[in-house]
């Protein structure tokens, strides 16, 4: 019988109330709430970890994640680094790659409809999302699943049984959804199946615990009821916050632009740290570094007493870049940046780009060149002081080069040497 089939019957009562809790109890709840955005239920969780600590039963956490692009960056392990230090506390994590909710598409946060991907996109992203997530998890302790496994055999019986478990009215309760209602922007029924297929993951796996950001909470909750539909004990709630990106305004995404890849190169890697502000530092620091939150504070206090906040970053540098590929290419990135930028110098791997179109816009040519993701970014760099050319600060956003060749610079990092035809 489906897990979907059969009468609703009481969830599972949770254990007592510890009479004294211990401090290992004390000390996983504290690795959980460090930087989490919420806890729900904080009580529930830590009669969860006293009931694993009486029994030795190690505890169920569940991250899923959809393959909706190739490459995993530096706000996707937020919520992995979390991962990580449970798992040091001896629980079971799973990694659940949703390659069926995929063909669905989340609308979380979403305006419009996202459009679903095909199977073979799905199949492109996934092949790569568990060897990268394996640079923060303990590969050998991981536990790896696809949620087409339980998805797929629910069939179109098994579906309709799912969805009377959960009304139309709890499902508008849902900000995104219920601010497209309001403004007439339609709501394709599909999108109603997310929120359940990604709670009946909770039921399958039998979750104690779900992570994921803060824009996931809904979702996290309707697993939760799902479960407690189910007869099961209701898994618990762990949001993280969303990371911004370099521009310290929006969230880290691939698509804007703003987005630390952790495959990229070391040297990329490190320069992108290196280019975030002061004050987004101590954000990274507290969501990225494995370093203890004391330790933190003592590093930001000599910050205010006047050490240069720049040796600082170069300490986050250095671990995320060690993190990801090892402390010699940490050393060596640092030290090209130093050769790069303190001495003015330009990188020995400079892209070479060639061009046509002369006499073209200088916005069009950063654009074409790949140093800017749109036009409006390029406008945005000219006027904030971020564009050379061959060293000569640009200033006027409405420049045409010539034909000729040209060492273009956007910001400190990006570089290319571009010849220009007509």
């Amino acid at each position: 019988m489906n897990r979907s089939e059969g009468a609703s019957r009481p969830a599972a009562a949770p254990p007592a109330e510890p009479a004294v809790v211990s401090d290992r109890v004390r000390e996983a709840l504290a690795v959980s709430l460090r930087g989490c955005e919420e806890l729900l239920v904080e009580a529930e969780w830590r009669l969860k970890l006293a009931k694993s600590e009486s029994t030795g039963q190690p505890l169920r956490i569940k991250l899923g994640l959809d393959p909706t692009a190739p490459d995993l960056h530096l706000g996707h392990t937020v919520v992995l680094n979390k991962m990580r230090q449970l798992q040091d506390l001896g629980h079971t994590v799973i990694f659940l790659i949703g390659d069926f909710t995929a063909m669905i598409g989340d609308p979380s946060g979403r305006n419009s409809t996202r459009p679903p991907l095909t199977r073979e996109q799905i199949e492109d992203n996934a092949r790569t999302y568990f060897n990268q997530a394996s640079l923060v998890l303990d590969r050998e302790r991981t536990e790896i699943r696809y949620n087409s496994e339980w998805c797929d055999p629910l069939g179109a019986r098994g579906m309709i049984q799912l969805a009377s478990r959960y009304t139309v009215a709890r499902m508008m309760e849902r900000d995104d959804f219920s601010r497209r209602f309001k403004g007439g922007v339609p709501i394709s029924v599909h999108e109603f199946l997310y929120p359940l297929m990604q709670g009946y993951d909770s039921v399958a796996l039998r979750a104690d615990i779900e992570l994921g950001g803060t824009d996931q909470k809904f979702n996290l909750l309707v697993g939760r009821e799902l479960q407690r539909e189910m007869g099961q004990e209701p898994q618990c709630i762990l949001t993280m916050p969303l990371l911004e990106g370099l521009d310290g305004v929006d969230k880290m995404s691939k698509s804007k632009g703003n987005y630390v890849g952790i495959s990229e190169q070391p040297g990329e890697m490190f320069g992108k740290l290196m280019s975030i502000s002061d004050e987004l530092m101590w954000r990274y620091f507290e969501l990225l570094s494995f370093r203890s939150l004391d330790e933190i504070t003592r590093l930001k206090a000599e910050c205010a007493a006047g050490r240069n906040p720049r040796d600082a970053k170069v300490m986050l540098g250095q671990e995320i870049v060690t993190r990801f590929h090892s402390a010699s290419a940490a050393e060596q990135a640092l030290a090209d940046f130093e050769a790069r930028f303190r001495a003015g110098a330009i990188p020995d791997d400079i892209a070479e780009v060639s061009l046509g179109g002369a006499p073209l816009a200088i916005s069009a040519l950063l654009k074409q060149a790949g140093l800017v993701a749109s036009s409006s970014e390029a406008i945005r760099n000219i006027e904030q002081g971020g564009v050379k050319i061959d060293g000569e600060r640009v200033e006027d956003r409405a420049l045409k080069l010539p034909v000729g060749t040209y060492v273009v610079q956007v910001g400190k990092r990006r570089f290319a040497r571009v010849t220009l035809g007509a």
